[in-house]
């Protein structure tokens, strides 16, 4: 039976931190619904109302632009285990940048990795538990190193370069932001001094 919360409690911490990937649901009012996959130990519960994940460089940024447009977002946590259980948190995010003034204390939180994007800082708003009995038993897994290697061999510029060509609008046009607060020379925006 699903149970809702209006905080992380201890048990739903725990839960979430013994998951070794997680999965991002966003929306903007028109267009395609995003549902992206993560791993890689980037994924923080800061307290019992704020999550945050660290956003690696990738194909898309759909996040991001759903983001800025709309704030939704839910989060998955699902057991491929023994212990079968699924976990969601609902809430609305922010896209926290490099040149954003609480970088440095969100990025602390987090081991550091190449091909570093943004942070998604989420306020909760609700939680919810559920029993994930169709859920399917899988085998150990195993943490992919190919995202890793692929940045460690790019420099900054060339990061930044991949981000104007691929992440500066979704699938569907919407600006990412991205080009307001990382290309080079550009400052930090009035957007992100919330």
């Amino acid at each position: 039976m699903s149970k809702f919360f209006d905080r992380l409690t201890p048990e739903l911490t725990g839960f979430i931190g013994a998951q070794p990937v997680f999965f991002v649901a966003t929306a903007a009012p028109q267009g395609r619904i995003n549902l992206s996959p993560k791993g890689m130990d980037t994924f923080r519960v800061l307290d019992e109302k704020r999550v945050a994940y660290l956003d690696l460089t990738g194909s898309g940024n759909e996040t991001a632009a759903h983001l800025l447009r709309d704030g939704r977002i839910t989060i998955m946590f699902c057991s491929f285990g023994n212990h079968a259980e699924i976990a969601r948190i609902y809430g609305r995010g922010t896209v926290i940048g490099p040149d954003h003034a609480r970088w440095p204390e969100l990025a602390a939180s987090f081991p550091e990795l190449p091909g570093v994007r943004q942070i998604m800082e989420i306020g909760v708003e609700s939680a919810m538990t559920s029993c994930g009995y169709a859920v399917p038993r899988m085998g150990e897994m195993t943490g992919r190193d190919t995202l890793e290697k692929y940045w460690l061999k790019r420099t900054e510029e060339e990061k930044r370069d991949y981000w104007q060509t691929h992440n500066l609008r979704s699938i569907d046009g919407l600006p990412t932001g991205i080009a307001e607060t990382t290309t080079p020379g550009s400052g930090s925006s009035s957007r992100n001094r919330r």
